[in-house]
């Protein structure tokens, strides 16, 4: 049995049992003619905090408080604890007035948002490992557009040096427009062939008519199909492994505020009896 999966085995069963601890703990509250929404709510919103600050100790990794890694295992099953303590203390009911039903959509979307995290940087890394070395997010444009000036001026010689505008005109009617731009997301991550096989395929059958320098200015127009195919990998993968967290952390952020605020109702409400 590998080291990951007896930490995921032990990590899970500890989350279980502290998720059992909190149950028992209810049920008592309740027995005792106390209202456990007071108890749970708390412990959710202690959880919800403590969520919040593995974003900031990212921004703090001078601190010698734990490592990154483990901080992130932390957040991970706290989480998990965190949708049973939002289950228990909604009673699994929708919610009815305006701020309930606020903080509901986003406490659910929060959860949404961090499950599609953790499916992304699990995912993600792998599928970047299997495009080469693993490049510098804000250089990719740079690198796509150098990438597109050389399909173009390929497309310039074959006029000069083959003496044929077929492959300026393939340029004009497909390549143009593909290399002007990145491929999209859904693309990489949602079909298997994609544009690109469909390019191989369309220089593959022109390259059946040409031979000499057009058959050499095709082959290097095919090869850079496959360094775009790459680059464009790159960037829908590492776009999304950038863009969830402008979601996810202001999420938690609103949901911690919002969660104060109920706070604040809920004991202004109940004259403050636990």
């Amino acid at each position: 049995m590998g080291t990951y999966r007896v930490r995921r085995i032990r990590n899970l069963s500890l989350t279980a049992f502290v998720a059992a601890l909190i149950v028992l703990a209810l049920h008592l509250y309740t027995v005792s003619l106390r209202d456990p929404a007071f108890l749970d709510g708390w412990l959710l919103l202690v959880c919800m905090a403590l969520l919040v600050a593995l974003n900031l100790r990212k921004k703090l990794p001078m601190l010698p408080i734990a490592s990154a890694a483990t901080w992130l295992q932390v957040h991970i099953y706290l989480g998990l604890l965190c949708v049973v303590l939002f289950l228990l203390h909604s009673k699994f009911n929708l919610p009815t007035g305006v701020m309930d039903s606020v903080l509901w959509v986003c406490t659910v979307l929060l959860f949404i948002t961090g499950i599609l995290g953790l499916y992304l940087t699990r995912s993600t890394p792998i599928r970047l490992a299997k495009s080469g070395e693993r490049l510098i997010f804000e250089r990719l444009p740079a690198f796509q557009a150098e990438v597109a000036a050389k399909v173009r001026s390929l497309a310039i010689e074959s006029v000069r040096t083959a003496g044929t505008s077929s492959i300026a005109d393939f340029y004009t009617s497909h390549l143009s427009d593909h290399f002007g731009r990145p491929c999209s997301v859904l693309d990489i991550y949602f079909t298997k062939r994609g544009p690109y096989a469909r390019l191989r395929d369309q220089i593959e059958e022109l390259s059946r008519y040409h031979e000499g320098d057009a058959l050499r200015i095709l082959g290097e127009i095919k090869g850079l199909v496959d360094v775009k195919e790459n680059l464009d990998r790159q960037y829908a993968l590492q776009l999304l492994l950038k863009a969830w967290l402008f979601v996810h952390i202001p999420l938690a952020y609103g949901v911690l505020i919002f969660s104060l605020a109920h706070v604040a109702v809920a004991y202004a409400l109940s004259s403050g009896a636990p």
